[in-house]
């Protein structure tokens, strides 16, 4: 059976169970969607917990009532009769922007919906569902218009199938990164301080610091160069750059100011054009790799913000490649290539995406086959399989989009490589070729991770907030069994601390085994217990999370956890 068919057959059910149960609604819109189906309703009483049972409830009676699903090919005229009586304004606004004058209604005992189908033959057939939860929506996305409420839900054909899938977002709602981040202190939202934005709390800066300073090392092994640009920039800036025809609605407003309009930046890259024609340059100069973690600022609607997921102030792990043509094909190898090592470090599989030219571009069309050809050639060498989104690439050029698939399965975007024919014509980016004539430069996007708050959100909801010891924000606690073991404790201490380990004493009046439990919960990977025992031979004994607990000299000790951080194990 097609899940598509069976999951927008659940929406129409799901409507007609609200509309049984609460009259004075009004219906929005009930698509199928990715993984199930939602509804939206104007409802003058938001819906509880409660309220989805008792749906539910009423959705497993229409089931068991087996009404056929009837097509309907009516005027529109008669439509608008139909939705008028039952005071369906949201359907008479869809009507309207119906340019044929017949319309399809599909009915099923006595509810019916504009709909243009198709449907399963009837309601018997929508056996395993499940109503999961409900959020706000404005109708038709647009915060000018009513909030509405959208009730979200999921089918299957088959009840193992149904099963399986509540079992993984039950997992998915104990590795959730807000629910991780608070149990273990590593960021906040503050609402005093404004939405979508990431307040990084002293645990979580760590993880946060070593992925950084990791970043920067391997940057600068592959040739690139670090620079640092403004957070704001005239605005001027960004209509010559064209964002501000074509991503305006993203962009916070201007700041007006007495000798010129600013603008706080959505990207990174007008800035580092600016730094390239800081100067005249060679083909000799080329590639010039210029890097940086760039914090911008998008305007993502309050309905779509998410944790550290969906922000509005984000830290970019950017950079672009400045190259002639020849160079095209390395450069975009050099970028796989530390993509992939990159989520290998990580353990992230991942899934590539190949977008190619949309209806809408800029360039020629020469340009547009010789930069996706390289992107796929560069992918089939490397033995990466991949997607061919066709039409998905951006107006300015090709790319490809790396993304990353968590414990879950659920993908997440990372990485991306994409060519640019926009920008170098629009601010005049050239070099000196080798017959001393200015030429356009060649200009590659790219980011390895990501935007940094979605990187390490995903990275907590993949391993569940057991993060790797070289991320793990506390990396050893030290456990006396008593009191007066304090004073070697705290020697074993120094001793890690000297060797810029992160480490803890729990000198807290309570039973070893609390303390263990603790650290558990806060999921430090290594627990030193010491006593008199393990004083006596300059040791501790050492209890990996979830291992055994052997006994070790100190020494051996540091020696082993000095090579897993470098190793980054």
């Amino acid at each position: 059976m097609d899940l598509e068919t069976l999951r927008h057959s659940a929406s129409h059910i799901l409507a007609q169970a609200v509309k049984r149960l609460y009259p004075e609604v009004r219906l929005g819109i009930g698509p199928a969607v990715k993984n199930g189906f939602y509804y939206d309703f104007d409802s003058p009483q938001p819906f509880t917990p409660e309220d989805l049972k008792k749906i539910e409830k009423e959705m497993r009676k229409i089931v068991k009532d087996n009404y056929r699903f009837e097509k309907l090919s009516v005027s529109k005229e008669e439509a608008e009769r139909v939705f008028k009586e039952k005071g369906e304004n949201y359907k008479l606004e869809l009507l309207k922007e119906i340019p044929d004058n017949s319309v399809t209604l599909y009915r099923d005992g006595e509810f019916t919906d504009l709909c243009k189908g198709p449907h399963v033959e009837s309601t018997g057939e929508v056996k395993y569902f499940k109503l999961l939860s409900v959020a706000g929506a404005y109708w038709r996305g647009s915060e000018n218009n009513p909030m509405l409420q959208r009730i979200y839900g999921t089918a299957f054909s088959e009840k193992d199938e149904l099963d399986a899938y509540l079992k993984k977002l039950e997992e998915a709602k104990k590795r959730d990164h807000r629910l991780v981040g608070k149990e273990l202190d590593l960021f906040s939202t503050e609402e005093e301080a404004g939405s979508g934005l990431i307040f990084w709390h002293p645990r979580g800066a760590v993880i946060r610091r070593e992925i950084e300073e990791f970043w920067y090392e391997e940057h600068r092994k592959r040739g690139y160069q670090i620079v640092y640009t403004p957070h704001i920039l005239k605005k001027d800036l960004w209509v010559r750059s064209g964002h501000w025809d074509f991503y305006r609605e993203n962009m916070f407003p201007p700041m007006e100011l007495p000798e010129a309009t600013y603008q706080l930046k959505p990207m990174n890259c007008p800035g580092h054009i600016l730094i390239y024609k800081s100067k005249m340059r060679s083909y000799r100069d080329l590639p010039l790799r210029l890097a940086e973690m760039g914090t911008v600022y998008r305007y993502e609607k309050s309905g779509v913000l998410h944790g550290m997921l969906r922000v509005r102030g984000f830290t970019q792990d950017d950079a672009h490649i400045f190259c002639t043509p020849w160079q095209v094909k390395e450069e975009i190898k050099g970028v796989i290539e530390f993509v992939d090592y990159m989520m290998g470090v990580f353990n992230f599989p991942y899934r590539a995406f190949l977008s190619t030219r949309p209806d809408k571009f800029t360039g020629s069309i020469q340009d547009w086959e010789r930069a996706e050809s390289a992107l796929r050639e560069v992918l089939q060498e490397r033995g990466i399989e991949f997607e061919v989104e066709e039409g998905e690439g951006v107006f300015y050029g090709p790319k490809i989009d790396i993304k990353m698939e968590d414990a879950l399965g659920r993908l997440w975007q990372g990485p991306t490589v994409q060519f640019d024919f926009n920008l170098p014509r629009r601010f005049d980016v050239t070099y000196i070729n080798k017959d001393n004539k200015a030429e356009y430069v060649i200009m590659i996007h790219r980011v390895v991770l990501g935007a940094m708050e979605r990187f390490v959100g995903t990275l907590l909801e993949f391993y569940g907030g057991d993060l790797p010891l070289w991320l793990a924000p506390l990396q050893v606690k030290i456990i006396p069994i008593n009191d007066d073991m304090l004073p070697y404790a705290r020697k074993v201490y120094c001793s890690l601390q000297e060797e810029g380990v992160r480490v803890e004493i729990d000198e807290r009046s309570a039973t070893v085994g609390y303390k263990i439990r603790e650290s558990e919960k806060e999921k430090v990977p290594y627990m030193l217990v010491v006593g008199k025992k393990e004083e006596e031979i300059d040791g501790v004994s050492v209890r990996e999370r979830k291992g055994e607990q052997k006994l070790m000299k100190t020494e051996d000790f540091i020696g082993m956890l000095k090579k897993r951080i470098k190793e980054k194990v």
